[in-house]
Protein backbone atom coordinates (compact mmCIF):
# COMPACT_ATOMS: atom_id res chain seq x y z
CA UNK A 1 0.00 0.00 0.00
CA UNK A 2 1.49 3.52 -0.94
CA UNK A 3 2.54 5.24 2.64
CA UNK A 4 1.80 8.35 3.37
CA UNK A 5 3.97 11.00 1.78
CA UNK A 6 5.85 13.43 4.29
CA UNK A 7 8.90 15.20 3.31
CA UNK A 8 9.70 16.84 6.87
CA UNK A 9 12.76 16.22 8.70
CA UNK A 10 13.46 14.57 11.77
CA UNK A 11 16.83 14.96 11.91
CA UNK A 12 19.10 18.41 13.85
CA UNK A 13 19.67 19.13 17.10
CA UNK A 14 17.59 17.59 19.51
CA UNK A 15 15.03 20.53 21.29
CA UNK A 16 14.95 21.34 24.96
CA UNK A 17 12.88 18.60 26.90
CA UNK A 18 12.63 20.94 30.08
CA UNK A 19 9.39 20.53 31.09
CA UNK A 20 7.73 24.65 31.45
CA UNK A 21 4.79 26.14 32.38
CA UNK A 22 2.21 26.73 30.21
CA UNK A 23 -0.24 29.56 30.61
CA UNK A 24 -3.77 29.55 30.27
CA UNK A 25 -5.25 32.88 31.16
CA UNK A 26 -8.76 32.36 32.41
CA UNK A 27 -9.78 35.91 31.25
CA UNK A 28 -8.76 34.97 27.35
CA UNK A 29 -10.36 31.15 27.38
CA UNK A 30 -13.67 31.92 25.85
CA UNK A 31 -16.54 30.10 23.84
CA UNK A 32 -18.11 32.03 21.21
CA UNK A 33 -21.62 30.98 21.90
CA UNK A 34 -23.38 30.43 25.34
CA UNK A 35 -24.57 26.68 25.90
CA UNK A 36 -26.46 24.83 28.78
CA UNK A 37 -23.38 23.24 30.63
CA UNK A 38 -23.68 19.16 30.24
CA UNK A 39 -21.43 16.05 31.53
CA UNK A 40 -18.49 15.56 28.99
CA UNK A 41 -19.12 12.43 26.89
CA UNK A 42 -15.62 10.99 26.81
CA UNK A 43 -16.52 8.46 24.33
CA UNK A 44 -16.91 11.28 21.81
CA UNK A 45 -13.67 12.71 22.59
CA UNK A 46 -11.46 11.17 19.48
CA UNK A 47 -7.64 11.56 20.10
CA UNK A 48 -4.80 10.72 17.66
CA UNK A 49 -1.29 12.01 16.03
CA UNK A 50 -0.89 14.79 13.27
CA UNK A 51 0.19 12.38 10.61
CA UNK A 52 0.88 8.75 10.96
CA UNK A 53 4.11 8.78 9.00
CA UNK A 54 6.60 11.01 10.14
CA UNK A 55 10.15 9.81 9.82
CA UNK A 56 10.42 9.66 14.00
CA UNK A 57 7.44 7.50 14.32
CA UNK A 58 8.73 4.70 11.54
CA UNK A 59 12.08 5.21 13.43
CA UNK A 60 10.50 5.02 17.29
CA UNK A 61 7.21 4.15 17.78
CA UNK A 62 6.28 1.22 14.62
CA UNK A 63 8.10 -2.10 14.75
CA UNK A 64 11.39 -2.36 13.43
CA UNK A 65 10.58 -3.91 9.89
CA UNK A 66 7.07 -2.72 9.48
CA UNK A 67 6.50 -2.56 5.76
CA UNK A 68 5.52 0.59 5.09
CA UNK A 69 1.73 -1.12 3.81
CA UNK A 70 1.14 -1.93 7.36
CA UNK A 71 2.02 1.19 9.63
CA UNK A 72 -1.56 2.89 9.20
CA UNK A 73 -3.73 -0.68 9.68
CA UNK A 74 -1.29 -1.04 12.84
CA UNK A 75 -1.77 3.03 13.97
CA UNK A 76 -5.75 2.27 13.35
CA UNK A 77 -5.66 -0.34 16.41
CA UNK A 78 -4.06 1.80 18.30
CA UNK A 79 -6.51 5.07 17.45
CA UNK A 80 -10.02 6.21 16.37
CA UNK A 81 -8.75 9.13 14.15
CA UNK A 82 -5.96 10.72 12.42
CA UNK A 83 -4.57 14.03 10.55
CA UNK A 84 -3.58 13.55 7.07
CA UNK A 85 -0.23 15.62 7.05
CA UNK A 86 1.06 14.98 3.76
CA UNK A 87 -1.91 16.46 1.71
CA UNK A 88 -0.82 19.67 2.99
CA UNK A 89 2.22 19.39 0.59
CA UNK A 90 0.55 17.85 -2.70
CA UNK A 91 -3.21 16.55 -3.27
CA UNK A 92 -3.21 12.94 -2.90
CA UNK A 93 -3.71 10.45 -5.49
CA UNK A 94 -8.20 9.07 -5.35
CA UNK A 95 -6.61 5.07 -5.50
CA UNK A 96 -4.13 5.92 -2.33
CA UNK A 97 -7.03 7.58 -0.80
CA UNK A 98 -9.22 4.59 -1.51
CA UNK A 99 -6.85 2.07 0.19
CA UNK A 100 -6.56 4.12 3.21
CA UNK A 101 -10.26 3.45 3.62
CA UNK A 102 -10.61 -0.25 3.01
CA UNK A 103 -7.47 -1.09 5.73
CA UNK A 104 -8.68 1.33 8.51
CA UNK A 105 -11.79 -0.30 10.33
CA UNK A 106 -15.30 1.29 10.54
CA UNK A 107 -15.43 3.88 13.15
CA UNK A 108 -11.66 4.91 11.56
CA UNK A 109 -11.55 8.50 11.02
CA UNK A 110 -9.18 11.66 9.14
CA UNK A 111 -8.97 14.95 8.93
CA UNK A 112 -7.78 16.07 5.92
CA UNK A 113 -4.98 19.22 5.86
CA UNK A 114 -6.25 21.57 3.23
CA UNK A 115 -3.09 22.07 0.61
CA UNK A 116 -0.47 24.99 1.77
CA UNK A 117 -1.71 27.38 -1.29
CA UNK A 118 -5.00 27.00 0.15
CA UNK A 119 -3.88 27.83 3.46
CA UNK A 120 -1.99 30.92 2.62
CA UNK A 121 1.43 29.19 2.39
CA UNK A 122 4.07 29.35 -0.30
CA UNK A 123 4.22 26.54 -2.40
CA UNK A 124 5.72 25.84 -5.51
CA UNK A 125 4.38 25.18 -8.73
CA UNK A 126 5.09 21.60 -8.30
CA UNK A 127 3.11 20.92 -5.40
CA UNK A 128 0.06 21.83 -7.35
CA UNK A 129 -1.82 18.62 -9.42
CA UNK A 130 -0.34 18.27 -13.23
CA UNK A 131 -3.47 19.75 -14.53
CA UNK A 132 -3.90 23.40 -12.63
CA UNK A 133 0.26 24.37 -13.44
CA UNK A 134 -0.23 25.56 -17.02
CA UNK A 135 -2.92 28.36 -16.18
CA UNK A 136 -1.14 29.12 -12.50
CA UNK A 137 0.52 32.63 -12.30
CA UNK A 138 3.63 32.62 -10.33
CA UNK A 139 6.03 35.20 -8.34
CA UNK A 140 9.61 35.90 -9.68
CA UNK A 141 10.47 33.34 -6.76
CA UNK A 142 8.47 30.59 -8.51
CA UNK A 143 5.96 30.83 -5.81
CA UNK A 144 2.24 30.01 -7.01
CA UNK A 145 -0.15 33.29 -6.47
CA UNK A 146 -3.47 32.24 -5.13
CA UNK A 147 -6.24 33.66 -7.57
CA UNK A 148 -10.01 32.86 -6.92
CA UNK A 149 -10.01 30.64 -9.69
CA UNK A 150 -7.48 28.43 -9.17
CA UNK A 151 -8.26 28.66 -5.44
CA UNK A 152 -11.38 26.73 -6.25
CA UNK A 153 -10.12 24.88 -8.81
CA UNK A 154 -7.69 23.23 -6.67
CA UNK A 155 -10.70 23.31 -3.52
CA UNK A 156 -12.45 21.13 -6.56
CA UNK A 157 -9.02 18.85 -6.92
CA UNK A 158 -8.78 18.52 -3.14
CA UNK A 159 -12.41 17.02 -2.70
CA UNK A 160 -12.21 14.66 -5.41
CA UNK A 161 -9.33 13.43 -4.27
CA UNK A 162 -10.61 12.75 -0.96
CA UNK A 163 -13.87 11.35 -1.93
CA UNK A 164 -13.58 7.87 -0.95
CA UNK A 165 -13.28 9.01 2.49
CA UNK A 166 -16.85 10.80 2.30
CA UNK A 167 -18.12 7.82 1.05
CA UNK A 168 -16.83 5.44 3.60
CA UNK A 169 -17.92 7.80 6.09
CA UNK A 170 -14.27 8.41 6.96
CA UNK A 171 -14.01 12.05 6.50
CA UNK A 172 -14.27 13.85 9.84
CA UNK A 173 -13.15 17.00 8.30
CA UNK A 174 -10.78 19.60 6.27
CA UNK A 175 -8.09 21.28 8.45
CA UNK A 176 -7.13 24.80 7.32
CA UNK A 177 -3.61 25.45 8.78
CA UNK A 178 -3.71 29.04 7.82
CA UNK A 179 0.26 30.71 7.60
CA UNK A 180 1.42 33.37 11.05
CA UNK A 181 1.48 35.85 7.88
CA UNK A 182 -1.86 35.82 7.96
CA UNK A 183 -2.61 38.57 10.47
CA UNK A 184 -5.28 41.06 10.86
CA UNK A 185 -3.04 43.51 9.93
CA UNK A 186 -2.45 42.75 6.32
CA UNK A 187 -5.73 40.13 5.79
CA UNK A 188 -9.68 39.41 6.99
CA UNK A 189 -10.67 36.78 7.48
CA UNK A 190 -13.72 37.48 5.27
CA UNK A 191 -10.85 36.29 2.67
CA UNK A 192 -11.57 32.81 3.44
CA UNK A 193 -15.42 32.87 3.24
CA UNK A 194 -15.05 31.78 -0.48
CA UNK A 195 -13.37 28.53 0.83
CA UNK A 196 -15.68 27.67 3.67
CA UNK A 197 -18.23 27.94 0.95
CA UNK A 198 -16.56 25.56 -0.95
CA UNK A 199 -16.19 22.72 1.37
CA UNK A 200 -19.39 22.87 2.92
CA UNK A 201 -21.08 20.36 3.90
CA UNK A 202 -17.57 19.11 5.29
CA UNK A 203 -16.71 20.22 8.51
CA UNK A 204 -13.75 22.72 8.53
CA UNK A 205 -11.62 23.73 11.58
CA UNK A 206 -9.45 26.66 10.85
CA UNK A 207 -5.92 27.19 12.98
CA UNK A 208 -4.96 30.42 13.31
CA UNK A 209 -1.11 31.12 14.01
CA UNK A 210 -1.38 34.55 14.68
CA UNK A 211 -1.87 35.24 18.00
CA UNK A 212 -3.15 39.24 16.65
CA UNK A 213 -6.26 37.48 15.74
CA UNK A 214 -6.87 36.71 19.44
CA UNK A 215 -6.05 40.45 20.88
CA UNK A 216 -8.35 41.77 23.57
CA UNK A 217 -9.84 44.29 20.78
CA UNK A 218 -9.96 41.58 18.15
CA UNK A 219 -10.77 38.33 19.70
CA UNK A 220 -14.74 38.51 20.16
CA UNK A 221 -14.84 39.76 16.07
CA UNK A 222 -12.74 36.51 15.58
CA UNK A 223 -14.77 34.35 16.99
CA UNK A 224 -18.17 35.94 15.91
CA UNK A 225 -16.56 35.26 12.18
CA UNK A 226 -16.31 31.68 13.01
CA UNK A 227 -19.54 31.01 14.84
CA UNK A 228 -21.34 32.82 11.97
CA UNK A 229 -19.56 30.60 9.08
CA UNK A 230 -19.75 27.79 11.56
CA UNK A 231 -16.14 27.17 11.07
CA UNK A 232 -14.07 25.30 14.04
CA UNK A 233 -11.80 27.41 15.50
CA UNK A 234 -8.67 25.37 16.36
CA UNK A 235 -7.61 25.29 20.18
CA UNK A 236 -3.84 24.85 20.94
CA UNK A 237 -1.45 23.52 23.12
CA UNK A 238 1.45 25.60 22.83
CA UNK A 239 4.60 26.92 24.56
CA UNK A 240 4.40 29.34 26.86
CA UNK A 241 4.96 32.68 25.18
CA UNK A 242 3.81 35.45 24.33
CA UNK A 243 5.62 35.88 20.42
CA UNK A 244 3.25 36.29 17.82
CA UNK A 245 3.39 32.58 15.61
CA UNK A 246 2.69 31.49 19.12
CA UNK A 247 -1.30 31.27 19.77
CA UNK A 248 -2.36 31.44 23.47
CA UNK A 249 -4.46 28.85 24.80
CA UNK A 250 -8.07 29.98 24.60
CA UNK A 251 -10.75 27.49 24.43
CA UNK A 252 -13.70 28.26 21.95
CA UNK A 253 -16.50 26.09 20.85
CA UNK A 254 -17.99 27.80 17.15
CA UNK A 255 -19.87 24.90 16.38
CA UNK A 256 -21.68 22.91 18.17
CA UNK A 257 -21.12 19.19 16.94
CA UNK A 258 -17.38 19.88 16.96
CA UNK A 259 -14.10 21.20 18.70
CA UNK A 260 -10.74 20.62 17.61
CA UNK A 261 -7.26 20.46 19.46
CA UNK A 262 -3.79 21.01 18.42
CA UNK A 263 -1.42 19.54 20.81
CA UNK A 264 2.47 21.24 19.43
CA UNK A 265 4.81 20.77 22.62
CA UNK A 266 6.14 23.59 24.78
CA UNK A 267 9.57 24.50 23.79
CA UNK A 268 9.29 27.81 22.92
CA UNK A 269 13.11 28.14 21.73
CA UNK A 270 11.91 25.29 19.59
CA UNK A 271 8.73 26.23 18.02
CA UNK A 272 10.48 29.73 17.48
CA UNK A 273 13.78 29.16 16.10
CA UNK A 274 13.69 25.30 14.97
CA UNK A 275 14.68 24.57 11.64
CA UNK A 276 13.17 20.98 10.99
CA UNK A 277 9.45 20.12 12.62
CA UNK A 278 11.52 17.94 14.56
CA UNK A 279 12.86 20.75 15.96
CA UNK A 280 10.25 23.11 16.64
CA UNK A 281 7.53 20.31 17.85
CA UNK A 282 9.36 17.83 20.10
CA UNK A 283 8.66 18.06 23.76
CA UNK A 284 7.52 14.76 26.12
CA UNK A 285 4.91 15.86 28.10
CA UNK A 286 4.59 14.97 31.76
CA UNK A 287 1.47 13.93 33.85
CA UNK A 288 0.44 16.89 35.19
CA UNK A 289 0.79 18.74 31.76
CA UNK A 290 -1.13 15.54 30.55
CA UNK A 291 -3.92 16.20 32.79
CA UNK A 292 -4.59 20.42 32.43
CA UNK A 293 -5.25 19.65 28.36
CA UNK A 294 -7.70 16.83 29.45
CA UNK A 295 -9.25 19.20 31.94
CA UNK A 296 -9.59 21.26 29.07
CA UNK A 297 -10.69 18.74 26.28
CA UNK A 298 -13.54 17.49 29.05
CA UNK A 299 -14.40 21.38 29.28
CA UNK A 300 -14.79 21.37 25.35
CA UNK A 301 -16.97 18.17 25.42
CA UNK A 302 -19.62 19.91 27.66
CA UNK A 303 -20.58 22.27 25.03
CA UNK A 304 -19.58 20.06 21.53
CA UNK A 305 -20.85 16.70 20.54
CA UNK A 306 -17.34 15.98 19.66
CA UNK A 307 -14.28 17.16 20.20
CA UNK A 308 -10.80 16.00 17.96
CA UNK A 309 -7.53 16.30 19.63
CA UNK A 310 -4.61 15.55 18.27
CA UNK A 311 -0.96 15.27 19.55
CA UNK A 312 1.44 17.62 16.92
CA UNK A 313 4.83 16.75 18.67
CA UNK A 314 6.27 15.07 16.21
CA UNK A 315 9.62 14.14 17.10
CA UNK A 316 10.81 10.45 17.83
CA UNK A 317 8.01 8.59 19.27
CA UNK A 318 6.70 11.53 21.00
CA UNK A 319 3.40 11.76 19.67
CA UNK A 320 1.88 8.97 19.56
CA UNK A 321 3.50 7.65 22.81
CA UNK A 322 1.54 11.25 24.54
CA UNK A 323 -1.11 10.29 22.74
CA UNK A 324 -1.89 6.92 23.92
CA UNK A 325 -1.34 8.32 27.48
CA UNK A 326 -3.84 10.78 27.56
CA UNK A 327 -6.32 8.15 26.10
CA UNK A 328 -5.51 6.30 28.84
CA UNK A 329 -5.69 9.43 31.17
CA UNK A 330 -9.43 9.67 29.69
CA UNK A 331 -10.61 6.31 30.28
CA UNK A 332 -10.07 5.33 26.90
CA UNK A 333 -8.65 1.59 25.82
CA UNK A 334 -5.22 2.69 24.45
CA UNK A 335 -4.81 -0.43 22.30
CA UNK A 336 -1.88 -3.05 22.75
CA UNK A 337 1.16 -1.82 23.64
CA UNK A 338 3.62 -1.07 21.08
CA UNK A 339 6.39 -3.62 22.56
CA UNK A 340 3.99 -6.41 21.93
CA UNK A 341 3.73 -5.86 18.32
CA UNK A 342 7.87 -5.56 18.31
CA UNK A 343 8.02 -8.86 20.03
CA UNK A 344 5.77 -10.71 17.63
CA UNK A 345 7.97 -9.48 14.73
CA UNK A 346 11.02 -10.67 16.33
Amino acid sequence: MPEERSPIDAGGAQPDRRSGEHRTDPSRASTARTRLGRAPNEGNIVVGTSSWADPGFVKDWYPQGMPAGERLPWYAQRFEGVELNSSFYAVPERSTVRRWCEVTPDGFTFDVKLHRLLSRHSAGLDSLPPDLREGARTTARGRVQLTKELERALTREVLHAIEPLADAGKLSGLLCQLTPAFSPKRNQLAELEALVEAVRPHRLPIELRNRRWLDDEQIERTMEWFSDHEAAFVCVDAPPADATPIMPSVDAVTRDDFAYVRIHGRNVDGYLHGKSVAERFGWIYGEEELEEIAGRVRGLAEQAEEVRVYFNNNRDDDAPTAARRFRALLGQDPGPPPEDAQLRLA
